[in-house]
């Protein structure tokens, strides 16, 4: 699905709602300072997970994940509490996932969610593999954490809260940061 809800691009900002997976023809319409909100399936991964998704790609192993158009949210999510779908969901500081980007990039990644600025590196590697990185607002994390569906953890679950989570989201609210064609919501 993928509606844009409203436009005016005369101030620069164009409101979409899409679901996941963001294919290429997706994420050729957001523009960095867009609105974005987002449904369906994104991935939570942190630190820890990518290390070890870095060591599995250069020991030629399989992913426990396919990235071909995946969302990865640099994210590790607080206990689900009694009676809700998902604990707190705060976003992680993006560029500590920096040096993983492209190896993940590679595999097909279409866009990362995470909080702050990122090199100019990523910014490149987003015109490069045409991808995103749309950014969470940080300090809503009991907000974001209504946005969630459902929540699992599909893989590394010895990593506890880094560990690999499948998570479904409804109308889960992004900014674009940096798009395809090196607009930089920081610039």
């Amino acid at each position: 699905m993928m509606k844009k809800t409203s436009s005016d691009r005369s101030k620069g900002i164009t409101t979409h709602r899409m679901s996941t997976p963001l294919g290429k023809d997706k994420l050729k319409k957001m523009k960095a300072g867009d609105i974005l909100y987002l449904s369906g399936i994104i991935y939570g991964a942190r630190d820890a997970a990518h290390k070890r998704m870095l060591g599995e790609i250069e020991k030629g192993k399989k992913l426990p994940l396919d990235l071909k158009d995946a969302t990865i949210f640099y994210v590790g999510p607080s206990p689900t509490p009694p009676g809700k779908n998902s604990g707190s969901m705060g976003p992680t500081t993006a560029a500590r996932m920096d040096a993983f980007t492209e190896p993940l990039l590679e595999r097909g990644l279409g866009s990362m969610i995470g909080k702050g600025k990122r090199s100019s590196a990523v910014r490149e590697l987003c015109i490069k593999y045409r991808a995103v990185y749309l950014i969470a607002v940080g300090g809503i994390a009991a907000y974001l954490s209504s946005r969630v569906v459902k929540i699992e953890t599909m893989a590394y679950r010895d990593l506890g809260p880094e560990a690999i989570h499948l998570i479904k989201v409804k109308d889960f609210p992004l900014f674009v940061a940096y798009d395809i064609y090196g607009g930089d919501i920081f610039r």
